[in-house]
């Protein structure tokens, strides 16, 4: 593998190379060019074969609504014509911090003067008998959807075992193949994390509208089968035919890379505010990232990591002080929303509207006068402003119907 420096400005300026090209890699790229324009020699090593790409479109390419171009973000021409150079289908393996290089493969050298890890996040696998027979398969990049693809033919059985929200995914989108699915989950409700009782049931009667059905505390003791997946056996002796099982049960950040360097991890690449690892030189951003102790699984904080770092690599003061978790999605159609805390504390007040006939609920949670959660079920108009009364930490007493019900449309002005 060959990397030709053309600019004749390159060996001027300082050597950024990125590990990673998922979603959080590219923003951190699109705002650093946006701010500092030149001001790097940026070189970009993704491990899949193509370019980053919509991860959230993937149960749509599963199910048929997508193909694989809408999953596309930037083309290489972008990569080109901003000076970034994209290595695709080379994953590094090795980080040299006294040499100042980056291995990639098993020979090839990237030097460095600042380095980026944007790595991301491995899928876990339950340790039960059967995990490696062929047919299990999780879900998480593209890789993932052609392999479900082929394995879902038709008159096929799958199984999904998680309920969080890669699991809810992951089997509409095979429910939409008109292939024969099951989810199964361990805990009481789906998508416990984020959602309460009332709103999980909604769901829960959503996916199995669309043809999914659902087992809750469905605790998977085996998959069996003759060289390849026929059965799923649970721990209370249920059998369930199985020609696929999608393994959606949470995922690990990939803290190999930085551990293997010298870097400081904990079940993350620790982060301080501006995202710098322990070695002043080396940062973290995305699903590989620890800060404050916290490890994030979603978009919108990986974003907001790639603005902070972006900023300071552009020279301003910047720090990423951490994300008010929240939800927004759409299950089988049906708007969800949550963010803050979803089940009622001791002592705080829980306001309530619910229509499970027309699919609607919205809970608001108070304590001290102040908005600490809500979950939102059908209707997720108010959302943003939820968000930002969380954040903020403002008295809501007066926005209480406005939030319930929605903010009446401001008047209209007749004409003349």
């Amino acid at each position: 593998m060959a990397i030709s420096r053309t600019d004749p400005e390159a060996g001027a300026r300082e050597r950024l190379v990125v590990v990673g090209n998922g979603m959080a890699s590219l923003r951190f790229l699109e705002r650093l060019t946006e701010r500092a324009p030149g001001r790097y020699d940026v070189t970009v090593v993704g491990a899949e074969p193509v370019a980053a790409y919509n991860r959230v479109l993937l149960s749509s390419l599963l199910g048929g609504e997508v193909d694989e171009a809408a999953c596309a973000f930037r083309g290489l021409d972008w990569y080109e014509a901003h000076g970034i150079r994209l290595l695709t289908g080379a994953p590094v393996t090795a980080i040299d911090r006294e040499s100042g290089l980056a291995i990639v493969g098993e020979t090839h050298v990237l030097p460095f003067d600042k380095l980026v890890l944007a790595v991301g996040s491995t899928p876990i696998r339950l340790p039960k008998p059967g995990m490696e027979l062929p047919g299990v398969i999780t879900f998480r990049d593209l890789a993932d959807v052609a392999a479900i693809r082929k394995a879902a033919v038709e008159h096929a059985r799958a199984v999904v075992i998680g309920g969080g929200l890669l699991g809810l995914e992951a089997a509409v989108g095979l429910a939409r193949r008109g292939i024969d699915t099951t989810l199964l989950h361990v805990m009481d409700r789906l998508m416990e994390r984020q959602l309460d009782h009332a709103a999980a049931s909604l769901v829960r009667r959503a996916m199995e509208a669309r043809g999914v059905k659902v087992r809750l505390k469905a605790d998977t003791a085996a998959i069996e089968g003759r060289g390849r997946v026929e059965r799923l056996r649970l721990s209370d002796g249920t059998v369930l035919p199985a020609d696929l099982v999608v393994m959606s049960v949470g995922v690990r950040p990939s803290v190999a890379l930085a551990r293997e360097a010298g870097l400081a991890t904990s079940r993350g690449i620790t982060v301080d505010d501006r995202m710098a690892t322990s070695d002043p030189r080396i940062f973290a951003l995305g699903e590989c990232a620890e800060h404050r102790g916290q490890i994030y699984g979603l978009v919108e904080p990986a974003y907001e990591q790639a603005e902070a770092l972006s900023r300071h690599l552009a020279g301003d003061a910047a720090s990423y002080l951490g994300t008010a978790l929240s939800t927004s999605l759409k299950v089988s159609g049906l708007p969800v929303f949550s963010a803050g805390v979803v089940d009622t504390p001791e002592g705080a007040e829980a306001i309530v509207l619910s229509d499970p006939g027309a699919g609607l609920y919205r809970k608001l949670l108070v304590e001290d006068g102040r908005l600490i959660g809500a979950v939102f079920v059908g209707d997720i108009g108010e959302q943003g402003w939820c968000k930002a009364l969380i954040r903020s930490g403002e008295p809501v007493a007066a926005h209480l119907d406005d939030l319930m019900f929605g903010r009446p449309a401001a008047p209209q002005t007749l004409a003349a």
